[in-house]
């Protein structure tokens, strides 16, 4: 998968970058719509990436027979 290729961080710190150039308003209405659908493609594989790791990090903690699944905390 070509987006694996760059770190989460960094692809979302791209995500962010668009944002901030929208939000500007300095793009043309069709910069601005094709920065949007970039975003939005990069946030669903940011989405499916997080889904899947904590997933993974479920099932780890769920220990070798799977009597203990407990969700993950959420960060204060």
């Amino acid at each position: 998968m070509e987006e694996n290729k760059a770190g989460f961080e960094e692809r979302l710190q791209r995500v962010q970058a668009m944002i901030s150039d929208i939000e500007e308003g300095k793009l043309t209405l069709e910069d601005s719509v094709r920065r949007y659908e970039e975003g939005m493609k990069e946030l669903n594989g940011l989405d499916a990436e997080l889904k899947d790791l904590t997933r993974r990090l479920t099932i780890l903690q769920s220990g070798p027979e799977g009597e203990r699944e407990q969700p993950l905390e959420a960060a204060p």
